[in-house]
Formats: C-alpha cells, structure tokens, sequence
C-alpha cells in the first residue's frame, strides 16, 4: 500500500492528512495553536508547539487508518510565510517565532524604503517593501533583542523548521525565500545583497529548494518521536496559500480562491509574473506559472477574538457554535449592519495597503444596535477587503474570471452571501477541501515520483453549488464599499500619530 502524509503549520491550527495514493482520503487530524500578542501588532507562536502538534497529528493518523509506517512513502509540509524562525548554530530555538502578520517593524520599514528605490525593488523581487519582509524583522530584532540577533545561525520558516525537526536538515521552501524578499526573479535564486539588506550574511539563510524537492529522510530520532520509518523522504513543501489554491483547482489564468483562513489570503493563477508593490508574488507549484496573491492579516482570527470576547450572550441558543449562532443574529440584519462600519485592520494591514500602523475601528455605533450587527459589520469588512484586492487584480491587467472559497470561513452561509453580493459575482464554495495540508500531501507524492499528474489533488475536492448575488443589495455594499475606504483615507493619520506614540 502507498499513501502519503501531508501537514499545514497553520496561524491557528496545524492539520494533518493521510491519503491512499490515487484519490482515497484516509484520515484527518488537527491540534490547536496558540497565537501570542504581546502588544499592539505583534504576533507570535511557538514552534515547539507546532512540532508537538505534528508529533501528536502523526500518531493520531497512523491510528486512525490502521497504515503501517511503512507504507507512509513521502510526508510534505506546507505552513504560513513568511514566518521567521531563529535557530543558533546548535539547532537550538532563538525566541518565538515573528509571524507574517506581525506589524512591529514600521520603523524598519520605513528604513529600507529610504535606503531602496522601491519600484526597482519590486520589479527585482517580485514584492514590495512592507512589514512582510523578513529583512524589516531581522532589522527590528537586531534593534530591539541584540542578544538575540548577534546569535542567529539559521533564518527560515514555518515549514521549514518542521522539516528541519523531521529530517536535520536545513533549507529554505522557494516561496519563503520569495516573500521574504531574498530572491532575484531574474535569476530565481537567492541574492545575497537581498540577504544583506537584513543585516545578516547569506550562509546564515539555507539552501533553496523547489517545492518538490526532497530536503531530506526522517532521522531516527524523529521516527520516535513521531511514529513514521526512519528514513522516509521529505519534499520542501509549499507555502500554506499557494497549497490550498492548487489543491482546490487554481490552475489557469482568472481561477481565483479566497481562503477565509485566520488571514484571508486572495490567489490567482498568471503565466508571468506582474509585480506590484500592493500584492505579494508567489511560484505557482506548477514551473512556469506564478500566483499573485494579497493577504488580509486578520479576518478569522479577528471572528474568533470577537467571540471568544463577546459570545456569551449566544449561549443562549443551544445546539450550535458560537459562530453559527452569531451568524443566524448576522443574517437577519439587513445588508450594510445599518450604519455599523468595520476596518479589519486589528493586527495593521497588509495588502494592498501595507500599514502596519492601521488599526482596528467600530464606527456607526448606537445603542440600537447589537452584537449581531457587529458580527455582520465584521464579515462584510473582509468582503470589502477581498473587493479592493480585485480590483488591483483587474488593474494589472489579470482580472478574476471565476471565483472560490475555501477553509473554515467557507462554511458560513451568511459570509458566502455577503462576499457575493459585495464582489457582485457567484462564489463557489469547496466541500472535502481540507485546506493547505492536502497540497502538501500532493506535492509529497509528486516529490517521491508518487505521480505525475499535477492537477491529481483535486480529485479529493468537490465543488458546492455557486452563490449567487443578491442584485437588491449591489446598491447598498456599493455605498458601504465607498464608506470603507474613506474611513480609513480619513483614519490614516491618526493611526500613524498613535503608532508614533507607542
């Protein structure tokens, strides 16, 4: 028997999948993960916590499906980028982990944006100067935790790290060198002056690898740990968005996925490269197609933060999550949240704005209005946001031609609608997509000459029934739409005067 594992490092959770080579899904398995936030902006994790989840995921899927650790052929890895992960030079953990969404290093930003030119930057790099790259985070660490940076032997991350743990070996997966901002699109390799800009030198960044790769064999002692076969290949992986899209059928041009994960990430198939400074820039799994992509730092994270906070009142209603019952308070309130406003900015913004020093904001409140109007307020935030990101998309000329959505936010009815009347388009939502796990899964297997059918992940995907757009409501989100950018036009200053303050 032959199957593989696949495994997503997820901002909130880490999920993992075995699959029967061709198409039979045997098991699934997920543990939580702790996002940290120690002040304003920050987000941190703890990787020991990512790889005692894996170590536990592992064991349960063995479990599960009554395989043999022999028969698991090839595991890939796929997380969120582009985290940053320290090791010393003993392999040893630096601190936690500074997660993609993590908006301290303003100041560093700024700093590279006055020592770079920016178009040139982009057009080398494929991706902007923002709070994403990871030079503007070494930057911050080498300013605020010298102790620590002085002590850096290895920069890389999620994945990376995992495969690291699993096999000794260190590498850096092709997108996260990408989105870091270490890579010449030119040559498709790292460039150390890219490396350099981050204050450190370019053997402290490992080797690059091509997602199918294989980095390296289960070591013994991860065996143990873990459950797997000494000696079981390892491919490099894939960045947890690009996964998810290519799992769920992102293969030509105009195929567009929203993945209403803990960010919202929006991905489209290209065949060449655009770069532009408002979205980020990945290789497509497939050589010689690229995905351009924005990335919503908080979407649902901010639901879960506003019903761990606020949910208690629906307990009331039995039977259901918290969600669902917020939701059914949502879906009786009339397109618009009347008058009640959201910016989803709570851990700044990424693309397209690129302001780490955005914030949060309720606006249009009354004593009329309830929890449920904030709720709705929340999920049509988001909408927005996924409503500017194609609008960029069709400004560079790469306009979305058919659209989807995956991950946990996918299963809400209520969000669905609203994305499709915001965006003025059906939306298809996936069922059976168990998210980025499943593409790293696939790509394990195409790594290990397991398969060469490139588009075979999406057999284990099916997609639902379109929603369509309400027509009665285009007026209503038009407007709202309108509302949303001249709020944050009008909030933008003040957001940087506080930022100044902190």
């Amino acid at each position: 028997m032959t199957c593989v594992i696949g495994l997503d490092i997820g901002t909130t959770s880490t999920i993992g999948i075995l699959i029967r080579m061709p198409s039979e899904h045997l098991a699934l398995a997920s543990r939580p993960v702790s996002l940290s936030h120690r002040h304003a902006g920050w987000a941190e994790e703890d990787p020991n916590q990512w790889w005692d989840n894996v170590c536990a995921i592992i064991a349960e899927l063995l479990e599960k499906s009554g395989i043999k650790p022999d028969e698991v052929k090839a595991v890939g890895v796929s997380g969120m980028v582009p985290a940053v992960v320290l090791l010393d030079a003993d392999g040893e953990l630096l601190r936690p982990s500074i997660q993609q969404s993590d908006g301290r290093c303003a100041q560093e930003v700024d700093s590279l944006r006055r020592e770079f030119d920016e178009a040139a930057f982009t057009r080398r790099t494929g991706n902007g100067i923002n709070q994403q790259l990871v030079a503007a985070k070494l930057r911050w660490i080498a300013h605020h935790e010298p102790q620590i940076f002085e002590r850096i032997g290895t920069v890389f991350g999620s994945y990376d790290y995992i495969n690291f743990r699993l096999t000794g070996t260190r590498n850096v997966e092709q997108n996260w060198a990408l989105e870091a901002g270490f890579v010449d699109l030119a040559t498709g390799h790292i460039a150390k002056d890219l490396v350099a800009a981050g204050n450190i030198s370019s053997d402290q960044v490992p080797p690059f690898a091509r997602s199918s790769a294989v980095v390296g064999e289960v070591t013994p002692e991860a065996a143990r740990a873990t459950g797997l076969q000494a000696g079981t290949p390892v491919v490099a992986g894939l960045a947890d968005h690009v996964g998810s899209a290519w799992a769920a059928g992102v293969q030509g041009p105009g195929d567009m996925l929203i993945k209403l994960g803990g960010a919202c990430d929006i991905l489209l198939a290209s065949k060449e490269a655009r770069p532009d400074p408002r979205l980020f820039l990945d290789y497509h799994p497939v050589q010689g197609l690229y995905m351009p992509n924005g990335c919503m730092a908080c979407s649902g994270s901010l639901l879960n933060w506003f019903a761990s906070q606020f949910g208690g009142a629906a307990q009331d209603h039995p039977g259901a999550s918290i969600h669902q019952k917020l939701d059914h308070w949502a879906a009786s309130i009339p397109a618009g949240s009347e008058g009640v406003r959201t910016l989803p900015f709570f851990l700044g913004e990424k693309t397209p704005i690129h302001d780490p020093l955005a914030r949060g904001t309720f606006t249009g409140l009354g004593l009329h209005h309830s929890p449920g109007h904030m709720w709705r307020s929340m999920l049509e935030g988001v909408a927005f946001g996924i409503r500017h990101h194609m609008e960029v998309f069709a400004d560079i000329g790469m306009p979305a031609t058919r659209v989807m959505a995956s991950d946990g936010g996918s299963a809400s009815a209520v969000w669905l609608q609203i994305i499709a009347d915001v965006l003025d388009r059906p939306v298809q939502p996936l069922s059976g997509h168990p998210g980025s796990c499943l593409g790293a899964a696939w790509m394990a297997a195409l790594g290990c000459g397991l398969s060469t059918n490139w588009q075979g992940a999406q057999a284990f995907v099916s997609l639902g029934t379109p929603v369509e757009p309400d027509p009665r409501n285009r007026s209503v989100y038009d407007q709202a739409y309108g509302d949303y950018h001249q709020l944050y036009s009008v909030l933008k200053p003040l957001f940087q005067l506080m930022g100044a303050r902190q």
